[in-house]
């Protein structure tokens, strides 16, 4: 007979709206509600012969279960953003039974409850700015190539592609960075990221930002807006938006 373990996604107060009823969530089962001195853990259960200690642990090393999980798991979150303010725990926080995640939940109430009372109302936006202009410019340089009449030549067309690279590295950082400072004004608080690999995100041009902000739901319209009026400003960076998430960049100070 295969036994069920409780797995959990997220903390938060009582709401009185449904989540949306075609949720799955992960392996399947929908999520539920378990509540516990005015905290609510949001459970499912999950098979224990892949979410025990060692099978879990293999799994973890499986991309596409890891996958499949993490979106299922995300699923949830983002049923939960639309109603409330959910505190997201990590991918596979599992507990035996209930008993073990109401245990949890006491011994972290006053943290839960004071970061909660932090992120009450708001939500996360993500926002990238990739520099585009360097690999547009190698690009042209590979469909035209010039052969240089002398090594003087070609000493000079060096010093004239590290000075164009030198320049366009410069307007990119400085771009980031006003951008980044005209945001975080917006904001309640914000975090940079460290840039991600272009070679493991597969996304286009070179990461110079990647920051998170925490903005009032009420406030989130304007938000977007100030995002979309910057991506035009420099030729050759490209902005990217995303959100609205739960603020899983914000949460790690309390908890």
């Amino acid at each position: 007979m295969t036994t069920g373990l409780r797995y959990v996604y997220a903390v938060c107060r009582p709401f009185g709206a449904a989540l949306q009823s075609q949720v799955a969530g992960v392996a399947g089962a929908p999520p539920g509600l378990l509540t516990h001195h005015g905290l609510v853990a949001v459970v499912s259960t999950v098979p224990e012969r892949d979410f025990a200690e060692e099978p879990l642990r293999r799994h973890l090393e499986d991309l596409d279960w890891l996958t499949a999980t993490a979106r299922a798991h995300q699923g949830v979150i983002d049923a939960l953003t639309t109603v409330t303010t959910p505190l997201p725990l990590r991918l596979g926080t599992v507990f035996r039974d209930d008993s073990g995640v109401r245990v949890m939940l006491e011994q972290r109430e006053d943290e839960f409850r004071r970061t909660l009372e932090r992120l009450d109302g708001r939500v996360e936006w993500g926002v990238k700015v990739y520099a585009e202009a360097e690999a547009e410019t190698d690009t042209r340089a590979e469909e035209t190539p010039q052969r240089p009449a002398s090594g003087r030549d070609y000493l000079v067309q060096r010093r004239r592609r590290a000075r164009a690279s030198e320049d366009m590295w410069q307007r990119a950082e400085a771009f980031a960075s006003r951008l980044h400072e005209r945001l975080s004004a917006r904001a309640e608080e914000s975090r940079l990221h460290n840039p991600q690999n272009s070679v493991l995100s597969g996304a286009a041009g070179r990461n110079v930002l990647n920051a998170a902000y925490l903005v009032p739901r009420a406030e989130s319209e304007e938000f977007v807006e100030l995002v979309d009026r910057t991506k035009d400003e420099e030729p050759g960076m490209r902005v990217e938006l995303t959100g609205p998430w739960a603020a899983y960049s914000f949460v790690q100070e309390d908890v």
